[in-house]
């Protein structure tokens, strides 16, 4: 009777021959279901040693794909139970502390515990969001999101919804204002984090950074600016009264080499798919941290897809395939 040990996470000397040979063969599992006439599902499983029903028929099947492709499992049998289960997909970290990371979450602390004013710069896809968005989680702290759309009107009025205050249906902007004010003088301690700021400035008028300065002068309450790096000219050439008050400064600069090594370890790629990734962690085109993200998640769908754990260039240039370079 063929061998049946596929109980959950132990695997079988079949099952470690097929997953060698797929590598070899470089056929993914899909591929293989297809021409054994099953689905892929059924393979996976127990190529994972979690195939719980009868695998008497499926290993029959896989057995006589071994043979027609050279493999006598008899004859390989001591070698395969010398062998360890094959490595699982790497993982990518839930978040990963650079220095940019470090540098954004400071800038926020700071203003907070100070009371500050902060401006955080940063290029599309270098991760200012992400940082942002998680020190949002903080108690006390206000994020929100700037659009081109957003009159002066909409900024107080998204201000107020963020700290909870009841929306008025009358009044100026200057009283609406007056009234969030009063608020943060009595509830110390807020930070309000306005990320892309950078939409709030045009070249008619600065009323809606004007905005935000008087809140800042006038309540206790930290500030954190956060936009691309037009942000910082605009507010060197057009805002003075806003620039001279800023506290706090963090310009991102993107991953290093030493950084990307650390956020990818644990991971087994060649060195070629390596500075293949690196060119895409920051290259002086369009590399960045989102990008590099984005390239990953499709390198690990094409190694599950092939059933592998290394990561190679014709890899990386499959997951590429899938994107807008």
């Amino acid at each position: 009777m063929a061998n049946t040990e596929t109980r959950e996470g132990t695997q079988s000397r079949i099952a470690l021959a097929v997953v060698k040979k797929l590598e070899e063969m470089k056929m993914n599992k899909a591929e293989l279901a297809i021409q054994l006439g099953v689905s892929r599902p059924m393979v996976s499983q127990y190529l994972a040693g979690k195939y719980k029903s009868d695998p008497t028929a499926l290993e029959e099947m896989l057995q006589d794909f071994l043979e027609a492709n050279g493999v006598n499992i008899s004859s390989d049998a001591p070698e395969m139970e010398r062998q360890e289960a094959p490595k699982e997909l790497p993982k990518k970290a839930a978040y990963y502390e650079s220095r940019d990371y470090i540098g954004v979450m400071s800038v926020c602390q700071s203003c907070q515990e100070d009371m500050g004013l902060g401006i955080i710069i940063g290029k599309s896809g270098y991760g200012k969001s992400y940082a942002l968005q998680h020190y949002a989680k903080m108690p006390k702290v206000v994020y929100m999101e700037c659009d081109d759309t957003m009159s002066c009107r909409d900024l107080v009025e998204a201000i107020e919804g963020k700290l909870g205050i009841p929306r008025a249906t009358s009044g100026t902007i200057w009283k609406r204002v007056c009234r969030i004010r009063e608020f943060l003088n009595v509830n110390a301690g807020y930070l309000l984090i306005i990320d892309e700021a950078d939409k709030l400035i045009n070249k008619y008028t600065a009323a809606k950074m004007e905005i935000l300065r008087g809140i800042y002068d006038q309540a206790d309450v930290g500030i954190v600016i956060a936009g691309e790096p037009k942000l910082e000219v605009d507010l060197r050439n057009m805002l003075d009264r806003f620039a001279n008050r800023i506290d706090f400064f963090y310009k991102l600069g993107g991953l290093d080499k030493k950084e990307l090594d650390g956020y990818l370890a644990g991971w087994s790629i060649s060195e070629d798919a390596r500075r293949e990734l690196a060119s895409r962690a920051y290259s002086s085109r369009n590399g960045c941290f989102r990008l590099l993200d984005r390239t990953l998640n499709n390198v690990l769908r094409v190694m599950k897809s092939r059933g592998v754990t290394e990561v190679t260039t014709d890899i990386v240039n499959e997951a590429s395939g899938m994107m807008l370079l």
